[in-house]
């Protein structure tokens, strides 16, 4: 069961935020709090929006997956577009079609939203992710490095 995330689901999220942190071995980048991420999901002025995975199809049930979400826009296109920022399931939640489904979700909210495109990142040494991405008809993006400004560097501009 997919469905919005809601503010009771923020801990799970941060739960699982932090397990995807371990498996890509990013730990020491993980230093967002639950009461930031409730803040910019359902804050005043939302700067993200989520969905869950249910691994037993009910409401209110084990949430072992999610999708964090926000809107881009292309000049190319003049039209919005939708960064998926992360998608993830638990490892032993995997194979049941949760991220097949949540990828769906995001990209049905994409159409109905007028969005031009749908897009991610993907870290290279991922390659269950890359063919799971690849098995979908997604393409990678040749020709583009990503670029980042953050602490020092980003307080510095």
């Amino acid at each position: 069961m997919i469905r919005p995330a809601a503010p009771a689901d923020v801990p799970a999220i941060h739960a699982l935020i932090a397990a995807l942190a371990r498996y890509e071995k990013l730990e020491q980048m993980n230093v967002g709090t639950a009461e930031d991420l409730a803040a910019h999901l359902f804050g005043p002025r939302p700067y993200a929006e989520a969905l869950v995975a249910g691994d037993d199809g009910r409401p209110g049930g084990a949430i072992v997956g999610f999708a964090l979400f926000f809107h881009n826009y292309s000049t190319f296109l003049c039209k919005p577009g939708i960064y998926l920022e992360d998608l993830f399931v638990l490892p032993e939640h995997r194979r049941r079609g949760h991220g097949r489904e949540l990828l769906r979700a995001v990209g049905r909210i994409a159409r109905e939203r007028g969005c031009g495109r749908f897009e991610w990142s993907v870290l290279d040494w991922n390659e269950p992710a890359i063919a799971f991405y690849r098995s979908l008809r997604a393409e990678p993006v040749d020709g583009w490095t990503i670029f980042r400004l953050t602490g020092p560097a980003l307080a510095e501009l």
